[in-house]
């Protein structure tokens, strides 16, 4: 056997054995998303006055609505770059938010347009409010995503231990929880949010991909293609052989 027919051999069997693989993948996908929503459809909990010393088990409320009262501390905003909100380019307002208790948190408020945020008209009220919102944690980057630089002000990702320490950290009682503000409101407030330089909050949904079926498809695919390249590949092999070449 040719080295190229022993390729094209196993070609069948990987891209089969990966599909199944992506088959395993799907059905972890669809519970983990069944998880998030049901947790998403609970009432909001109230966040807890200190919960330093549960960091640990904040992953396990990711997707888990919170309330907190209080108010938002601008002076310390940052802004997270670039972002696209139903084809407009902007960026997503983070800004520290004070509890009633006196501990603080990270809010992010949503997305204003780069027009908003280059006049500065980000809407900054500083009323005492509660808002709703859903736990989030740091958030991992891909390869082409830049360093954020947290002495120029420039931040591309969401790293929250860093944005924690840059609203004053342990000293200044910012605790590294980070929370996504839901917005609630209908298509024509969105609109008028856009124009006002109110930030849009994140919809009430679950935003994991899952892609996994169309790699199912596509390994499968393949490996019928291949299999059928195979079969052809060996079918003329046995044709020609003990055939000679005409001289």
């Amino acid at each position: 056997m040719t080295p190229m027919m022993f390729l094209v051999g196993v070609m069948p069997i990987a891209t089969f054995a990966l599909g199944s693989w992506q088959v395993s993948r799907l059905k972890w996908k669809i519970a983990l998303i069944d998880e998030l929503e049901e947790k998403l459809s609970a009432d909001p909990m109230r966040l807890p006055p200190r919960i330093n010393n549960s960091l640990d088990a904040l992953p396990e409320f990711i997707f888990r609505k919170v309330s907190v009262s209080g108010y938002f501390d601008h002076a310390k905003t940052i802004v997270l770059k670039p972002r696209v909100y139903d084809g407009n380019h902007g960026v997503h307002v983070v800004t520290p938010f004070v509890r009633d208790n006196g501990t603080t948190v990270l809010v992010d408020r949503g997305f204003v347009t780069n027009e908003v945020a280059d006049r500065g008209g980000i809407e900054k009220s500083t009323e005492h409010v509660e808002i709703v919102g859903m736990i989030r944690t740091s958030q991992p980057r891909n390869a082409f995503t830049p360093d954020n630089e947290p002495d120029k002000g420039v931040w591309y990702w969401t790293d929250v231990d860093a944005i924690a320490e840059h609203a004053g950290g342990a000293a200044a009682n910012v605790q590294p929880v980070f929370i996504e503000q839901i917005f609630q409101g209908h298509v024509g407030e969105a609109q008028s949010s856009l124009r006002d330089g109110s930030p849009l909050g994140r919809p009430p949904t679950v935003d994991i991909r899952n892609s996994h079926l169309s790699y199912i498809i596509t390994w499968y695919a393949l490996s019928a293609f291949t299999a059928v390249m195979f079969a052809g590949v060996v079918r003329n092999r046995r044709r020609f052989v003990g055939k000679r070449l005409p001289r």
